[in-house]
């Protein structure tokens, strides 16, 4: 299984980007062809309870590399692509990583 992760600081204004995430963003997300899963964790702390360098982590999961590749190409993708650009362009990191399976 391979997944992308969206990692966002911490925004601005968390109402309105709540809000846009849930109503606008999510939605879109949930449109891409192949994603078998989509998880969102709002961080609460670091692991010592200070604060976390990051506010919110988002996981799509896809069952292989050839499923992923053909989501990332697909207009769906490109829709949520542009989107989280436009309210999350300056905060959002996005990293790929395969899922070892036990």
């Amino acid at each position: 299984m391979i997944k992308l992760i969206a990692l966002y600081k911490k925004p601005a204004d968390v109402e309105a980007f709540e809000q846009h995430y849930r109503e606008v963003h999510l939605p879109l997300v949930e449109k891409v062809p192949g994603l078998v899963r989509a998880e969102v964790t709002r961080i609460q702390s670091d692991a010592m309870g200070g604060e976390a360098p990051y506010y919110l982590m988002a996981e799509m999961y896809f069952e292989n590399e050839e499923t992923f590749k053909a989501a990332m190409k697909s207009p769906e993708n490109r829709a949520a692509a542009k989107d989280v650009m436009s309210f999350a362009g300056d905060i959002v990191t996005m990293m790929i990583g395969h899922v070892d399976d036990k």
